[in-house]
């Protein structure tokens, strides 16, 4: 079973720069969307064989995510069911039979640091959801995480040791998800591997490859046996973001 997951920073523009070629060709059983920027009946996207799922965000042209599924869930849950952070568009959930699938795009601390305070808020709420559906079954997570969880998953860790996604906060806050009895699949497969996720649009990041690693599948350790691979798609443009993909048996 092939899942996988692009921050597309913009679907309508995504999908001006090839987004349905890349959706066919990656032929995925579940396709997560993060910052889709969109608004209900903006884009009527649709492909055959799938039913889709949307959350948006109240804030015209802000955040918004969203599932493309060949399998029909049980039940589907927009946010986390916490009214402070539910009007942003942030997560979907899917209970299939076997886990529970939850996209995410976790809020960005900004520059300066202002929303560092709502993201601590946040992040303590979203692993209690997260606890929460993983004492039922397991949980497969995926998303724009914004944080670089370690040094190996930024260009220049020493010169961005206070900006959002690399604070000593957000880190210790996936550490947490660790500790709490989840895995991050591409590290735990691959623990020295140097392969990155974002870049900025700024000063030729991604031709220089000075990024940053924040786009993971995180999954309940009881499913680690059944998985089989994670992938990063450098190579796939569209997005400064790039997809990742988890294969589980």
């Amino acid at each position: 079973m092939k899942f996988i997951s692009w921050n597309v920073n913009g679907l309508r523009a995504c999908y001006d720069k090839g987004f349905s070629d890349i959706f066919q060709k990656m032929d995925a059983d579940f396709f997560c969307l993060q910052e889709t920027k969109l608004q209900q009946g903006q884009l009527d996207l649709q492909f055959d064989g799938y039913r889709s799922y949307w959350n948006y965000a109240d804030k015209k042209g802000y955040s918004g995510t969203a599932v493309f599924t060949r399998h029909e869930p049980f039940s589907v849950t927009l946010g986390i069911g916490i009214d402070e952070h539910d009007h942003e568009g942030r997560v979907i959930t899917l209970e299939m039979p076997d886990f529970y699938l939850v996209t995410v795009y976790v809020p960005n601390s900004q520059d300066g640091l202002r929303r560092l305070d709502y993201r601590m808020q946040w992040e303590a709420d979203f692993l209690a959801y997260l606890r929460r559906l993983d004492a039922v079954k397991p949980v497969i997570v995926c998303g724009d995480l914004n944080v670089a969880h370690e040094e190996i998953d930024l260009k220049n860790p020493r010169t961005n040791r206070r900006n959002a996604g690399f604070t000593d906060e957000e880190r210790q806050c996936f550490s947490q998800w660790l500790a709490a009895g989840f895995t991050d699949t591409f590290r735990s497969l691959y623990p020295q591997q140097v392969t990155y996720s974002w870049w900025s649009y700024r000063f030729q990041a991604r031709q220089k490859n000075a990024g940053w690693r924040i786009d993971y599948f995180v999954v309940s350790n009881r499913l680690m046996p059944q998985v089989k691979d994670a992938l990063i798609h450098t190579d796939v443009l569209g997005s400064d973001h790039c997809p990742v993909e988890l294969v589980l048996e």
